[in-house]
């Protein structure tokens, strides 16, 4: 068992204190099985499936079930912000550009990797309301006001964000020059 085979079992039959040590070490041991077997079903469902479960043990109590509860935390504090990041992404591929990401959960704020993440796409769906905000401006402008010489001025944005308003500017530019 020192060396994580659960398998193994101590002969059962013993009578007096040997057959009670030998049975309680049975259930040890097979406490400590159903924990490993439950961790291992967990991380396939979670890693590989992608699903959210939880893991239980029956009549777990002690360290067994201090141990299911921490796993249980790791899968929700890994598997929320996965949810409010598809939450945000299903917006704004519906036009939603309003959705954020909070940059806290539960009053506790967000740190590493998870606070990167939720700053990056509210940046993102911060650009691109500014962008789609601006296109639309100047595109009323010219088209349905009439009003030439409109640019469009977005602040902060670099690579095709910045090509996309430049080459917005420049119809407008050419329909102004027109």
């Amino acid at each position: 068992m020192h060396r994580g085979d659960f398998s193994v079992r101590m002969p059962g039959g013993a009578a007096g204190d040997a057959g009670k040590l030998a049975a309680a070490l049975n259930d040890l041991i097979e406490s400590n099985q159903r924990l490993e077997r439950e961790i291992r079903r967990i991380s396939h469902h979670v890693g590989k499936d992608g699903q959210v479960k939880r893991a239980t043990v029956a009549q777990t109590g002690g360290a067994w079930g201090s141990t299911l509860d921490a796993v249980n935390d790791l899968v929700e504090d890994l598997a929320r912000p996965n949810t409010e990041i598809a939450r945000v992404i299903s917006a704004v591929a519906n036009g939603d550009l309003s959705q954020t990401l909070a940059l806290e959960i539960d009053g506790r704020p967000l740190q590493g990797q998870f606070l990167t993440t939720a700053k990056t796409v509210n940046t993102m769906v911060g650009q691109l309301n500014a962008f789609a905000g601006e296109v639309t401006r100047v595109a009323g402008e010219v088209g349905t006001e009439g009003k030439l010489g409109g640019q469009a001025h977005v602040r902060g944005v670099g690579g095709i964000w910045k090509d996309l308003t430049d080459n917005v500017n420049l119809m407008a530019s050419n329909l102004t020059s027109q």
